[in-house]
């Protein structure tokens, strides 16, 4: 899979600003929540799904790793013609990892995780 681009200024993505305390107040859990849900469904827009999910973070995945069975199975019912085929989609898929953290202040904090080959 091609590694895609972030759009830019996704590095310090944030919410709008309705999203915060008119007071300058720390938001509480549930506008931290919300500040959250808001990063995700951004990134979600741009073809990432959610791995696992807790209450101030997101673990978010982009690429697939391929179906190895499926594909020996195949190398096998054509006599080995499938091989160089699967052995490309084994080097050039990537799995993509990014946590998304919402901090006491309500900042979203990005840190990228491990990213690989299949």
């Amino acid at each position: 899979m091609k590694r895609h681009r972030e759009p830019p200024g996704w590095g310090a993505l944030q919410p709008p600003p309705g999203y915060y305390r008119a007071d300058g107040r720390p938001p509480d859990a549930m506008h931290r929540a919300l500040i959250l849900d808001w990063a995700v469904n951004q990134r979600i827009a741009g073809g990432w799904r959610v791995e696992s999910r807790s209450e101030t973070q997101v673990v978010m995945v982009r690429g697939r790793r391929p179906n190895h069975v499926l594909h020996a199975v195949v190398t096998a019912f054509t006599c080995f013609l499938w091989g160089p085929v699967w052995l490309v989609l084994g080097v050039t898929s990537k799995v993509e990892r990014v946590a998304l953290t919402v901090d006491a202040m309500g900042d979203i904090v990005t840190v990228n995780g491990p990213g690989g080959t299949a």
